[in-house]
């Protein structure tokens, strides 16, 4: 059988994703395992390759019709090795994941950070389908980014380009991020960001429906919203400000033809997209916001695994 299959694997701290893809973009196969982030998550390799073998063997495919396996892990990696040099929700901490799970399958294998592997997906078969300069963020627990610029994904110096959510937009009273800092793009517009926000409107004592919620999500706040609830305006109001305002200077840097939003938060759909797109133009400069058009990813769940198949794609010689 011709070499013409990628595998594709995205590694969450509750599921790992999976997915068997022909280089034309057809998904032969997709299922999940569990994570297994116990002993410091040391039993991920082996599962992985378990579950490969496994698949191939029920789709009859030999190992030599696949051209390699292109991984996504949470944390910061070194993109020319698949060194982990830190996954939190994972365990890993200085962790040769990609020489590992090369051994033991037999297999090339690149590995990415998760949020790139998300852009990769988007610019293959998604929303940002054959852009050459695009701009992924993910609005989720967390806030990520993958950045693809003259056709290649953004790494960096040492596999820390575009991580978004850790540009600074607050430079006093911000709040605590994961990444030992204060006032991130995450602390101020992931999910949590919005249910913090929330909470403390009701603690400043505003009127709101939302003393009424047993617990508040980010979707309820949306929802309140769109019903007119004062509180809720207003915090959404600063989230989009902020959004707008870092993704606009963030243009200046790539110019790019389309910021594509994905993650639950990107689930409120036009009530967030149109208000962004007008704080965006507010704040860009005029001749980069004519050339950049805002839309909704399309992957879902899928992203990260079709982003792993495109980079075995793009590397494979």
């Amino acid at each position: 059988m011709s070499h013409n299959y990628c595998i594709g694997t995205d590694i969450g701290g509750t599921t790992i994703k999976l997915a068997v893809i022909s280089t034309e973009g057809e998904i032969i196969k997709k299922w999940e395992i569990p994570t297994d982030i116990s002993n410091k998550g040391s039993h991920i390799t082996k599962d992985i390759n378990i579950a490969i073998n496994n698949t191939l063997s029920e789709l009859n495919l030999q190992k030599s019709s696949i051209l390699g396996i292109g991984a996504g892990a949470p944390g910061f990696v070194d993109t020319s090795t698949g060194y982990i040099n830190e996954a939190i929700n994972i365990g890993w901490k200085d962790y040769d994941f990609g020489i590992e799970l090369s051994e033991l399958t037999n297999l090339p294998v690149w590995v990415d950070n998760d949020a790139n592997l998300a852009a990769l997906g988007e610019n293959w078969l998604g929303a940002g389908r054959a852009v050459d300069n695009l701009i992924a963020v993910t609005l989720g627990t967390g806030v990520g980014g993958g950045i693809i610029a003259n056709g290649e994904i953004l790494n960096g110096a040492n596999g820390t380009a575009a991580e978004i959510g850790h540009m600074t937009v607050k430079t006093s009273g911000g709040k605590p991020c994961n990444c030992g800092r204060l006032g991130c793009l995450e602390t101020e517009t992931s999910a949590t960001a919005i249910v913090r926000k929330a909470y403390e409107k009701i603690e400043d004592g505003h009127d709101s429906n939302l003393v009424q919620l047993e617990e508040i999500t980010a979707k309820s706040v949306f929802e309140l919203a769109a019903d007119g609830d004062t509180a809720s305006r207003e915090v959404l109001a600063e989230v989009v400000d902020i959004l707008g305002l870092s993704l606009a200077n963030l243009s200046v840097a790539i110019n790019p033809n389309k910021i594509v939003l994905g993650g639950g938060v990107s689930q409120a759909g036009d009530q967030l997209l149109n208000p962004l797109k007008e704080a965006f133009q507010k704040y860009a400069l005029p001749r980069v916001a004519e050339a950049c058009i805002f839309e909704l990813a399309e992957l879902g769940n899928d992203a990260g695994v079709i982003g792993g198949a495109s980079l075995v794609k793009q590397y494979h010689q």
